[in-house]
């Protein structure tokens, strides 16, 4: 085994691992000056050169000549007959440089630098990696799809390093094949057993943030802002968006012409239903919008207690609610709210023939001849409207409007 065999084995290896030259060269010079001081109790006295873009190296120690029968550290010092055996013209005091071959180092020692060498560079590669992914969390990254178990899924990157997505950080709805093109955050980089283990989230908020920064220019440039977004994987998602431009629409930027901007993220996930709001710090204002499609007849808020009671018609209940609750559960992630919705008690309307001791019969039938026949049907048009059709008296219409009205007061 001569230095060449040995270090261009590391050089190729170099290349795989894609670690950088002075990294690598200070790592095989330790290496090598370990071996050293292990062997001769010192390594000050020995040049090490590494060259690993030839493959080569080259080991030389540097002894003083002192006279015949003087050598007292055969490591450190040289006989002069003998120094005179590399050159004739040596004389004592004078430093000898001879170089060290593997060779003579001995096989076992040979094989015992190889397995530390290949040690160092695979803690270094798995340093480098642990370093590379800790700066890549929160981003997007696209792998493809290497190995699939009952619980994750073994991800490669393309420099083939493995990525896992655990089962709880897929979406519901995920399947997956071998070789399938995957897109997922860096949630987080841990350490087990000295290696490091990257675990990606296709689940996490800060997923669905970085799909609409590359789906909308306006959000990647800081023209708007995500405040906040809360989701239900793989069922629904609230996204409140602001904009300090008056002439940007955030809400209409981020659904895009005919929804184009949106589709493309929805189908990401799995079609995910995502409802996209204008974010304001009114309270009372992001709820209704919160509720959306729902229509909000009034709010009730307990700041102290965070607690919105949430009025609606009967017929918008259902809709705040949303399926399994979905809705009002988003919508008391994203104010931060607990939020409870009330049915709005709807007074009885009342039919004008129960008027017919206070109102002259022939005026409700006037009333009712333009299909006026309840209390809140007559209430719902203006005096002068109700005067003109009927073709009644102003005074007298007034005169109705007033005895209909505290019959609700």
């Amino acid at each position: 085994m001569d230095n060449v065999n040995l270090i261009s084995t590391f050089a190729e290896f170099k290349e795989l691992k894609n670690i950088d030259k002075s990294t690598m060269i200070g790592v095989i010079e330790d290496v090598f000056r370990h071996y050293l001081i292990k062997t001769y109790e010192t390594d000050e006295n020995f040049d090490v050169i590494v060259n690993p873009e030839k493959g080569d190296m080259e080991i030389w120690r540097n002894r003083v000549i002192v006279p015949d029968g003087e050598v007292e550290n055969p490591n450190q010092q040289i006989s002069l007959s003998d120094a005179r055996k590399i050159d004739e013209t040596y004389e004592v005091g004078e430093e000898v440089a001879d170089e060290l071959k593997l060779v003579d180092f001995g096989r076992r020692a040979v094989l015992s630098l190889r397995q530390n060498l290949a040690s160092r560079i695979l803690d270094l590669e798995k340093a480098s990696l642990y370093e590379k992914y800790s700066e890549k969390v929160g981003e997007i990254i696209t792998g493809e799809v290497y190995q699939v178990w009952k619980k994750e899924v073994l991800v490669l990157d393309d420099e083939d390093n493995e990525l896992i997505l655990p089962k709880s950080e897929q979406i519901p709805s995920d399947f997956f094949r071998k070789g399938d093109s995957i897109r997922a955050i860096v949630s987080k980089v841990d350490m087990r057993n000295n290696t490091p283990v990257i675990i990606l989230s296709r689940t996490a908020p800060e997923f669905l943030e970085r799909l609409f920064e590359l789906e909308v220019p306006e959000i990647y440039d800081g023209l708007i802002t995500i405040k906040k977004i809360v989701r239900i994987p793989g069922e629904r998602a609230k996204v409140a968006v602001e904009s300090y431009d008056e002439r940007i629409d955030p809400v209409g930027a981020c659904v895009g012409m005919k929804g184009s901007r949106i589709y493309t993220i929805v189908k990401e996930l799995r079609n995910e239903n995502i409802d996209v709001v204008n974010w304001t710090n009114n309270m009372q204002l992001l709820i209704q919008r919160a509720l959306n499609p729902a229509k909000v007849t009034s709010i009730n808020l307990d700041e102290e207690k965070k607690t919105a009671a949430v009025y609606l018609k009967p017929s918008e209940v259902s809709l705040a609610i949303g399926k399994g609750g979905l809705n009002i559960r988003l919508a008391s992630m994203l104010t931060g709210y607990d939020i409870d919705v009330y049915r709005e008690v709807e007074e009885e309307d009342v039919a004008l023939d129960e008027f017919s001791d206070e109102i002259d019969q022939w005026i409700i039938d006037a009333l009712k001849g333009i299909g006026c026949d309840t209390a809140k049907s007559v209430l719902e048009h203006s005096v002068d409207e109700l005067a003109k059709r009927t073709d009644l008296e102003e005074e007298t219409v007034k005169e109705v409007v007033n005895i209909l009205k505290s019959e609700f007061e």
